[in-house]
């Protein structure tokens, strides 16, 4: 589904990534894990279109996307959520989701307004709230949702589009236990069936979904391979997990 081939990236002449290669499966959830500046988030944002390699390629399905833009990935079946909350804080959470399906759908922004006329859309918009359990939150603006509720209607932007690949960065960050509880069985439950990839600092939420977990170190892939065998890599938990263990 997914490749990377050597992508290196360094930001003013600061090394950043060297000669990553990535194999993600279809219908495998991949888990991308790593020290504070390992180089996590510039290869997720290097994947997902914003920014360029310096070198390398990236293919999706077999095709070469490198350098294509955000909104081309989209089109071309890739969702993806972010770090830093990306919702239009003013809109309503089925506001900011009913957006997002229209881009799918290709309908121009300047036509939101005869959108209540459109009946598939409400009613496609209305299954993501249900699937995302934000029925009760469906017209509270997306600035006053509670910081779980905002990372759950992130996913939920992130699979409005119905994506064959879903990238998400970071969707438990900042959650309480009990929230990052729910945001696993979510991410679980609307995940069956697609390919995943997952940037996530919280190991526990790593380990329950990660089918298959890349280690990135000083900006080269450390070891990949299944969870069991990523706990018992010295090589790993010399670097990464000892320290989490502690």
């Amino acid at each position: 589904m997914l490749e990377t081939q050597g992508l290196c990236h360094d930001f003013g002449g600061l090394q950043v990534l060297s000669h990553v290669h990535l194999q993600v499966k279809e219908g495998e959830r991949h888990a991308i894990i790593g020290p504070n500046g390992a180089g996590k988030t510039t290869l997720f944002n290097i994947i997902t279109g914003t920014y360029r390699p310096r070198k390398g390629k990236i293919l999706f399905r077999g095709k070469d996307i490198t350098g294509a833009r955000p909104h081309a990935l989209t089109r071309q079946g890739m969702g993806r959520s972010f770090q830093i909350l990306s919702t239009l804080p003013r809109l309503t959470a089925f506001q900011n989701l009913r957006l997002a399906i229209l881009s799918k759908r290709g309908v121009r922004f300047n036509l939101v307004r005869s959108v209540d006329r459109m009946k598939s859309i409400q009613e496609e918009t209305e299954e993501v709230l249900r699937q995302i359990r934000l029925e009760e939150e469906r017209d509270i603006p997306a600035a006053y949702l509670s910081h779980g509720k905002h990372r759950s209607l992130e996913v939920g932007l992130a699979l409005a589009t119905d994506p064959d690949l879903v990238m998400l960065d970071e969707p438990t960050s900042g959650m309480s236990r009990d929230e990052t509880h729910h945001a696993v069985e979510l991410i679980r439950s609307l995940t069956e069936g697609k390919t995943m990839v997952i940037i996530e600092h919280d190991m526990d939420v790593v380990f329950s979904l990660a089918d298959r977990i890349t280690v990135l170190h000083h900006g080269e892939v450390l070891a990949c391979g299944t969870p069991q065998q990523i706990r018992d890599n010295p090589a790993v938990r010399d670097a990464y997990l000892g320290d989490l263990e502690r």
